[in-house]
């Protein structure tokens, strides 16, 4: 950093919390802070001087080393008709805007237009690939309601496994409960696209409704739709000590590594 100072929205920007315009926005709205004091538009970030935005620190790297910012990880509960992608091609409301957090974070995995409930979100690139890796098979559990009643023989076909013809694979076997006349319980290692719906469709049934209560340990609880929390440091802790034997790599990227004998 210069020895006169780096403006701050500039400072922001290089952490890789947002854009210049945005941080000119965070400031203006009062949501950043110099050594505790709330930060005017324009002024300058010194040596030494701690940066806070919506309460969180941004540290400074040293060397030549990049701005840091302190890991973020939010627990959301998605409504129907928010999407998880961020591509301006879909004209749906997105997730990332609907939370508006003040740092740059992204959804971990995703969740369709028409489901609900919980998601991840993040700014640790590293921590998201491990969860989503449908190889390390991490559960994680849904509550579905569909159009009509749920008969042992559903239950048992769905826990063995089905053959979805348009994907041509057999789901892996899970854990299914019911949970209603109309109502069933899901948890699932492995994210094929739709799964739950196109295993429903093909056994006739139909969703109505389609809920993820659980990733992991990290559970939707009573988080009202298009409200987040922060993850608890038990939660955060007990995520990663779960993530250690994990990997980041595709199941391709694994395959090429052990032919590569490394």
């Amino acid at each position: 950093m210069e020895t006169e100072g780096i403006r701050l929205n500039k400072f922001l920007s290089e952490a890789g919390i947002c854009s210049r315009r945005e941080a000119d926005r965070f400031i203006e709205a009062g949501k950043v802070s110099i050594n505790g004091k709330a930060a005017a538009t324009g002024q300058k970030v010194l040596p030494g001087q701690s940066v806070t935005i919506n309460g969180r620190t941004v540290q400074a790297g040293k060397g030549d080393q990049s701005h840091k910012e302190e890991p973020v990880f939010l627990a959301v509960h998605k409504p129907r008709g928010i999407v998880c992608t961020t591509s301006h091609k879909d004209r749906a409301p997105n997730i990332v805007d609907m939370v508006d957090y003040p740092v740059r974070i992204y959804p971990v995995g995703r969740l369709d237009k028409d489901s609900e409930g919980l998601i991840l979100m993040t700014n640790q690139g590293s921590l998201v690939n491990k969860m989503m890796r449908s190889g390390n098979a991490h559960e994680k559990e849904y509550l579905v309601k569909v159009n009509r009643p749920v008969t042992d023989d559903f239950i048992r076909t769905m826990k063995k496994g089905v053959f979805l013809p348009e994907l041509n694979v057999t789901t892996k076997p899970c854990f299914v409960t019911k949970a209603g006349e109309k109502a069933f319980r899901i948890v699932l290692t492995q994210g094929l696209n739709r799964q739950i719906r196109r295993m429903c469709s093909q056994l006739g049934f139909e969703v109505r409704m389609l809920k993820r209560m659980r990733i992991m340990n990290i559970e939707l609880g009573d988080l009202k739709p298009g409200a987040y929390r922060e993850l608890s440091k038990r939660e955060y802790h007990q995520m990663k000590e779960a993530l250690k034997g994990s990997t980041n790599l595709s199941y391709k990227e694994q395959k090429k590594e052990k032919s590569d004998g490394r």
